[in-house]
């Protein structure tokens, strides 16, 4: 009897190792499992972090490239408001001259009468008011005599030698210049002074 129970204990204690066993290794195979699946749900969340990342880059480009066109396209609009009338301005322009050159040979003629400062007036009225239309659509005149010369607002038909003006300065205007804005809409004509020729090799004469 006493072998018959020493041999149930010791049946009672291997199966109690064996259960330990089986209990153990199912603990770390599931340890292993959660470990894997923790490494796979990182993989996954870092590769959309960086798929949003991405996203969020191109939409900040795309955003910053529509407030460009936009800008541009503003810009564009209001060049084309300023300057939509530019052809038919410079078409005016030889209008305002004749009334010019009508007005300053009128002064020159011999005086006839009344009639004739009349006429003078009439037209000096209506120049100015043409002037007026002309400044309310941005047109101004270029300065040019006195100024130094610019070949992007003047265009110098001639040059003479002068002790009286410096070099390269505008002393004669033959046509006015005008401009539509900050834009150049007609070139005034000019003479511009040179330095005597004497004045020019003493110059040089100088600098060797």
């Amino acid at each position: 009897m006493q072998l018959v129970s020493k041999d149930k204990e010791n049946t009672s204690s291997i199966n109690g190792l064996d259960s330990g066993a089986t209990e153990s290794f199912s603990q770390d195979n599931g340890g292993e499992a959660e470990q894997g699946l923790d490494d796979g749900l990182k993989q996954a969340l870092a590769s959309k972090t960086e798929e949003a990342q991405a996203l969020h880059d191109k939409h900040l480009r795309l955003a910053a490239e529509f407030e460009n066109y936009k800008r541009l396209a503003q810009k564009d609009q209001r060049d084309y408001a300023r300057f939509a009338n530019e052809s038919l301005l410079k078409d005016l322009l030889p209008i305002v001259d004749n009334l010019e050159r009508a007005i300053k040979a009128a002064k020159e003629a011999p005086k006839e009468g009344a009639k004739t400062g009349s006429l003078i007036e009439g037209v000096e009225l209506t120049l100015k008011q043409f002037m007026d239309l002309l400044a309310k659509a941005g047109v101004r005149q270029i300065a040019s005599v006195g100024e130094p010369f610019d070949p992007a607002r003047h265009q110098a038909v001639a040059r003479v030698e002068s002790t009286g003006a410096q070099d390269n300065t505008v002393v004669e205007e033959f046509q006015k210049g005008y401009l539509l804005h900050e834009r150049i809409l007609r070139a005034a004509m000019v003479t511009v002074a040179s330095a005597p020729a004497s004045n020019q090799e003493h110059s040089s004469t100088g600098t060797a």
